[in-house]
């Protein structure tokens, strides 16, 4: 006997669930994240971070342009997601996140060509993140929308990361922190904006299933990035077989 479909939650019951997902999983509480708060990342630990989460920084706007491909009927939809593509890419003369990126590495001592050219990536962070891009392009849209709801827990963590770098990083060059201080007004705006959307469009209990399920693994993914970097380079410390990096931890 087939048992009776499950109502959907209430708007206000669906976002506690969405930001329930957050509190449990979002990837502030990894222990690299930790280690990074406390201020006891090595040089070359956060050098390392700066590099691989580069190449998400790098396919935010390729994601973004397969979300955008999928609102073919939503004309209004596109006019406000576009925004995503210029704030990492820019337009005009207004900088956008990914140059900002190459500021914050070059901060840390990095180089910029070294970082633009991604020899640095791990492959668990490529996997991670490629993982984020076809979760975009495979599932529907209200899914895509919903996994980009991680920017509903960015803002603290954003703030928190500003203070700890500028105060227990003193040899990180605080000017290259404008990426942070940008994020600050765009994952409130953006997150509003996907909050309303999913909300509004997710009205059966199958469709809300689904964007939390797309919401949990972006947190999954946000955190196998992590993952990859804190073995590689903290504990136990072991890089890839033929990989280039041989420079000190």
């Amino acid at each position: 006997m087939n048992e009776p479909k499950k109502a959907a939650d209430s708007a206000e019951d669906f976002v506690a669930r969405l930001r329930a997902i957050g509190a449990a999983a979002y990837h502030d509480k990894h222990p690299f994240h930790v280690l990074m708060h406390q201020g006891k990342l090595t040089r070359r630990q956060l050098q390392a971070w700066i590099e691989n989460r580069f190449y998400y920084q790098w396919s935010i706007p390729r994601k973004d342009a397969t979300i955008l491909a999928k609102a073919e009927a939503d004309r209004e939809f596109r006019r406000a997601w576009i925004g995503r593509v210029t704030d990492h890419d820019g337009i005009g003369d207004i900088e956008g996140g990914i140059n900002k990126w190459y500021r914050l590495a070059e901060a840390a001592g990095l180089n910029r060509d070294d970082v633009a050219s991604l020899r640095y990536v791990l492959p668990g962070v490529r996997f991670a993140v490629d993982a984020y891009v076809n979760l975009c392009a495979s599932r529907p849209l209200t899914d895509a929308v919903a996994s980009s709801l991680t920017e509903l827990f960015a803002p603290v963590l954003m703030a928190d990361r500003i203070i700890v770098l500028e105060k227990l990083y003193p040899w990180l060059d605080a000017r290259g922190l404008d990426y942070f201080r940008g994020r600050l007004v765009q994952a409130p705006r953006d997150s509003k904006f996907g909050l309303e959307y999913v909300v509004k469009h997710c009205i059966t209990r199958e469709s809300q299933d689904r964007a939390a399920d797309a919401l949990t693994i972006k947190c999954h993914i946000l955190w196998g990035l992590l993952d990859a970097v804190h073995y590689a380079y903290v504990e136990p410390g072991f890089l890839p077989p033929l990989w280039s990096d041989t420079r000190k931890l």
